[in-house]
């Protein structure tokens, strides 16, 4: 049976070695100009150190290239590509197909990842873009799971899923915040995901706190609570998912060495021993329950509600 790989996105480079420890399989990095939605900013210095420390312990490195790039962005593409292979960077994530057609001038041999965060919904897209060049698909974060079962079961493209963490609810290109309290007269640092700076949106009347930050590819707001399927792995382990993603956006390096322990040992008991698995889940699943944020309660995401699109 295939074991997929524990995918991770961590904020920093003193995350690695700790994150190898606790299990991690992968890791998803990159600079904010370049890479939407990072856990952490990682400068070309960073990558290079990240990537020499993951292919020690056999590990893999992703760079993100998914942001929107318009036309004074594209000009870089180029340059940050050959960089990126000349390190020997295992993959690239990307969206905009300026990225791809970048990489076949420039990085030819780059191995692919195609990540627009919303679009990928059906397994006839996911194989346009495995026979434009890439060679996996993640999918989109409001699918069900029998729709991720079938993708995978019609995928000539290897598929990601996010497991765990929050999701993005609403993006603007717009710096929204900080345009506000410019207005005010206000100065306002822009967040670059520093976790003691986090602001929120309030809903009282579902008593939700939704996280909102600024980074250099705009206004991001986040889902009030936590996707955490630990106990619900089976079906897609038995689908044959190529990867995991413990999304560490907003995260501590603390809580993600924690939680990557757990879903390391639940993979390779689902794997090797389904009904150990099985009599253990639910205690994984408290026992995430018990390091996580009061204010972000767990919940399953799409994965069992009817596909939102």
């Amino acid at each position: 049976m295939n074991k997929p790989e524990l995918l991770l996105t961590p904020t920093r480079v003193s995350d690695i070695v700790p994150l190898i420890d606790a299990g991690a399989d992968a890791f998803v990095i990159g600079e904010q100009k370049f890479g939407l939605r990072l856990a952490g900013e990682f400068s070309r210095e960073e990558v290079k150190e990240v990537v020499t420390l993951a292919h020690e312990s056999g590990k893999k490195v992703y760079v993100a290239m998914n942001a929107l790039f318009h036309n004074e962005k594209v000009e870089e593409l180029g340059e940050y590509l050959t960089f990126l292979q000349s390190v020997n960077v295992d993959a690239v994530v990307f969206g905009d197909p300026a990225v791809l057609m970048a990489a076949r001038e420039y990085a030819p041999d780059m191995k692919l990842h195609w990540n627009t965060e919303t679009t990928a919904t059906n397994w006839y897209t996911c194989n346009y873009w495995g026979r434009k060049g890439a060679k996996r698909a993640v999918l989109a974060r409001e699918l069900n799971m029998d729709s991720i079962v079938e993708i995978k079961e019609n995928a000539e493209v290897e598929i990601e899923v996010q497991v765990h963490g929050m999701t993005c609810m609403f993006q603007s290109k717009r710096n929204l915040i900080g345009n506000y309290f410019e207005y005010q007269g206000k100065e306002l640092a822009v967040e670059e995901n520093k976790l003691e700076n986090t602001m929120f949106l309030f809903d009282k009347e579902r008593d939700n706190k939704y996280p909102i930050f600024e980074d250099q590819n705009g206004t991001h707001i986040m889902s009030p609570n936590d996707i955490c399927i630990i106990d619900e792995l089976a079906e897609m382990v038995d689908a044959g998912i190529d990867s995991f993603k413990i999304d560490g956006i907003l995260k501590s390096s603390e809580y993600l060495v924690e939680v990557t322990q757990k879903y390391r040992e639940a993979i390779d008991l689902c794997v090797k021993n389904r009904e150990e698995y099985e009599d253990k889940k639910d205690s994984y699943l408290e026992e995430i329950e018990q390091i996580q944020p009061k204010n972000r309660p767990l919940d399953t995401g799409f994965f069992f509600k009817e596909t939102v699109y």
